[in-house]
């Protein structure tokens, strides 16, 4: 198990050299800190406490100075735990970035869902709707609501309300492409959360072992041919010859003149 917390940028789409199609999105990682290594001996589980993103001490506290000081990194705006992992493989201060996972590798990816504020069932619940008649009397609502024994309505009945901005995670995504030079991961499908906002990649629980083998993609790099330096040197003493050929028929032509008029 191994995770890294990162940013999600938006959803875009890359092609392979075959022509196909993958829609991926794009997550930002800036490099994370291991602020604190829990054991089992002291703390009773086994986990690592990664910080995320820089803040300025004006926007922290005393506490959270304090805790980031002892892993030698300026304040973190995010702290969050990854159980599971093999804390000998850590230490304390260690810096993590995208080259954690590795192209094709299996993660589950969590997130704070978009909040779509006060929704009915229908939408909440993808309920069905009744007759939309001028008789039927009941169109969108919300259905029985108990039935004549209890006389009361049931714990769990699915009713309107908040829908959305909930914790949730979408597993078995595959990682397409580790671009290093951005520090950014390509993940295949879609992500929960809006734009910049926070997520966490980590291994994927069902298939912790498996790795896809990714196909090729295209880039569309331009690439420029270098001159070789022997052309140009060849071209150089070419000039120069003409140019002394130049001078000597110049000056046999000058010669040439002189003597005719001697004759003359």
């Amino acid at each position: 198990m191994k995770g890294i917390l990162g940013t999600k940028i938006g959803m875009t789409q890359v092609f392979t050299k075959n022509g196909k199609l993958i829609p991926v999105t794009v997550v930002s990682v800036e490099p994370n800190v291991v602020t604190q290594i829990k054991t089992v001996e002291k703390d009773g589980y086994a986990a690592i406490q990664l910080g995320y993103q820089t803040v300025s001490e004006k926007k922290s506290n005393k506490p959270k100075m304090g805790h980031t000081k002892k892993a030698g990194c300026e304040p973190k705006r995010f702290l969050r735990e990854i159980r599971g992992v093999n804390v000998d493989d850590y230490t304390l201060g260690q810096t993590l970035d995208a080259s954690v996972f590795t192209e094709g590798e299996m993660v589950d990816v969590s997130g704070v869902s978009k909040g779509k504020g006060f929704q009915g069932v229908i939408k909440r619940h993808n309920q069905s709707r009744g007759p939309m008649g001028h008789g039927s009397q009941y169109h969108r609502g919300v259905g029985s609501l108990g039935t004549l024994r209890p006389m009361h309505v049931l714990k769990g009945k699915k009713l309107p309300g908040q829908m959305g901005h909930v914790m949730s995670t979408v597993q078995n995504l595959s990682i397409v492409q580790v671009d290093l030079e951005n520090n950014c991961l390509l993940i295949k499908g879609n992500v929960p959360g809006p734009k910049n906002s926070l997520v966490l990649i980590r291994t994927a629980i069902k298939n912790k072992d498996t790795v896809r083998e990714m196909e090729e993609l295209v880039t569309y790099v331009e690439e420029v041919e270098e001159t070789p330096v022997e052309i140009v040197e060849e071209t150089s003493t070419d000039t120069v010859q003409t140019e002394t050929t130049l001078e000597e028929t110049s000056e046999t032509t000058d010669e040439s003149s002189q003597e005719e008029k001697v004759e003359e």
